[in-house]
């Protein structure tokens, strides 16, 4: 193992009247790939800060090796006191060479001479993004990156990071991101700080590992208040395992969804006869919307069923809130109709947290100051109802105003799921959320009875979700794809390379006609590659899973050294087995 370039010893902090954390000990070696995980609240962004150098802690000593360059992508970049973006990117200390940033951000599609007081959230991320990599840091700190980002964006940050020569420790609630990135895992959880050398993809089986040895611990030592908040630790637990049988259920929801959908990807659910037509709540014909000569919208046909879960996705730009406006009403299509189901009583969840009144209690914000409230009819105290959205009960009396993001973002959604409704609305809904929020959220939606439309550029959250995806790609089109984000992938990625495919050909000399059919080795490989990668997926997951012994290390380097190894040797495996497939898949839909 290199030696660490920083580190902390016997780190300790104070925060209000006692202490946020205590006798805690980090490394950062010079190629990490480190996720920081952990709740709401827990001092994941104070400990990021406190590893930049940014705050000064109460106890401990940091060492770091001379000349190592330090950057911290802050969540919330101040930008009060710059005109302009340039202004930001190149001013204050330690600013990046003009060309560096120049360079990053035409990559990110970033105007630098925006106006910085009007810069959306999207902008101003960037900004942010193209200041920080144009430092040239050898350890670079990332706070929720890919907040207010679209998905091209995040795809565009993931490649650099690959790339990336120094090490980084990123704090995201992106499971994606995360699972594509890192390589190791900090878990602060409960005042601790644990290290394990497996990426975010093995980090919810050492966590299972982790709470079984700590309840069988307490078992043997009759210490089951030492796990006072057991709730909280199993609930997260068998929350996971509730997640895993309402994915199969999604899965089969999507398999009748793709039956229903017509040709063209439109969703020709209902038929003549009354049933079938009572059980639309959107109805969506030949829709189409521009802003002056920009076509938004073309041509969309869909119908919303009840039940459907729709997630629309898209650039920064592309029109998915116009889309989502249209669908609920709020704005009327240029031609075409839409007609709304004359029952639908929607509730709408967006970005708009501050909303609630900083200076009212938990309590009042959602059971008007009482003790109990009424969900779907059935009548629940507030302690019991705050705690199936992860509160602590005593937490009844604190103010909006001392509330985390993620702390708002769990209260608005405990205010608004308790009210009658058959339409749900998210517009991001998971910015702010830490992982095990989200995976409430996830189980909420799936036990919603009414019908979801979620805006969102988190890629794992719609995998987790959605029955339908609308993909917009900028030019009005809408494709209307049954399944999840990797769904429409797998979808619109062979559509591009046919279109490439036809620009090129038009200029292309006539060729002989190509063979009409796969090899022997290829049609040997199509078909064996999907069980091979399942087989690697497998291996990688038990290796990790030994891996996670926070003990191995110490006890049996050699054995730790070879799973090591087994892994990266594993993920190469897998990626050149990904790739071939894809190769061949592609081959097979060209051959018809």
């Amino acid at each position: 193992m290199a030696a660490p370039i920083l580190a902390y010893e016997d780190l300790g902090l104070v925060q209000g009247q006692g202490w946020l954390f205590r006798h805690l000990d980090l490394y950062v070696a010079p190629r990490d790939r480190l996720a920081l995980i952990g709740r709401n609240g827990a001092g994941k962004s104070t400990l990021l800060r406190l590893i930049a150098g940014a705050v000064d802690a109460d106890e401990g000593r940091r060492t770091i090796v001379p000349g190592t360059r330090v950057v911290m992508l802050e969540q919330e970049p101040d930008l009060r006191a710059h005109a302009t973006l340039r202004d930001y990117v190149e001013g204050g200390e330690d600013a990046p060479l003009t060309h560096e940033a120049e360079a990053i951000a035409d990559q990110l599609g970033i105007d630098l001479s925006r106006d910085a007081a009007s810069a959306s959230g999207g902008e101003r991320r960037r900004a942010a993004i193209v200041r920080a990599l144009a430092r040239e840091p050898d350890v670079l700190l990332l706070d929720e990156p890919t907040n207010h980002l679209d998905i091209a964006a995040i795809e565009w940050l993931e490649d650099w990071l690959k790339r990336f020569r120094g090490a980084f420790v990123v704090i995201s609630h992106d499971r994606t991101f995360l699972t594509r990135l890192t390589k190791q895992t900090l878990w602060l959880d409960r005042g601790s700080l644990r290290r394990a050398e497996i990426g975010f993809g093995g980090f919810e089986a050492w966590t299972d590992q982790v709470y079984a040895d700590e309840q069988r611990a307490a078992e043997r030592l009759d210490a089951r208040l030492k796990l006072e908040e057991h709730w909280l630790q199993r609930g997260v637990t068998g929350r996971r395992k509730r997640n895993q049988g309402r994915l199969t259920k999604l899965h089969e929801m999507r398999a009748e969804r793709a039956a229903m959908m017509g040709p063209q990807g439109s969703a020709n659910l209902a038929t003549a006869t009354d049933d079938a037509r009572s059980k639309i709540v959107i109805d969506a014909k030949h829709v189409s919307k521009s802003y002056g000569e920009r076509p938004i919208i073309r041509d969309l046909t869909l119908r919303v069923a009840r039940g459907d879960r729709i997630g629309i996705v898209g650039r920064n730009g592309a029109g998915k809130s116009t889309l989502l406006k249209l669908l609920t009403g709020e704005l009327t299509p240029d031609t075409g109709h839409i007609r709304l189901a004359k029952t639908l009583d929607a509730i709408v969840i967006d970005q708009q947290r501050s909303l609630m009144a900083p200076e009212k209690t938990v309590r009042e914000v959602v059971a008007d100051g009482g003790d109990w409230i009424e969900v779907l009819g059935t009548k629940k105290h507030i302690h019991g109802y705050l705690k199936e959205f992860l509160f602590d009960p005593n937490m009844v009396e604190a103010k909006v105003a001392s509330l985390s993001g993620g702390e708002r973002s769990r209260l608005l959604l405990a205010r608004e799921f308790a009210r009658p409704s058959n339409l749900l609305v998210l517009d991001e809904p998971t910015n702010d959320l830490d992982l095990e929020t989200l995976d409430l959220l996830q189980e909420v939606i799936a036990d919603y009875d009414g019908t979801v439309l979620v805006v969102s550029h988190d890629r794992d959250f719609l995998d987790r979700t959605v029955t339908i995806t609308l993909g917009l790609d900028g030019t009005g089109h809408v494709d209307v794809v049954a399944g999840g984000y990797e769904d429409w992938e797998r979808q619109r990625k062979p559509a591009a390379e046919a279109k490439r495919g036809t620009a090129k050909a038009a200029a292309a000399p006539v060729k002989a006609p190509a063979r009409a059919k796969l090899t022997y080795k290829d049609q040997r490989d199509y078909e064996l590659l999907p069980k091979r990668i399942e087989q690697i997926d497998a291996e990688v997951a038990r290796d990790e899973a030994a891996l996670a012994d926070p003990n191995l290390y110490i006890r049996d380097h050699a054995t730790f050294a070879r799973l090591t190894e087994a892994i990266e040797a594993a993920r190469a495996a897998k990626d050149a087995a990904e790739l071939r497939w894809l190769e061949l898949a592609e081959q097979v839909e060209a051959l018809g």
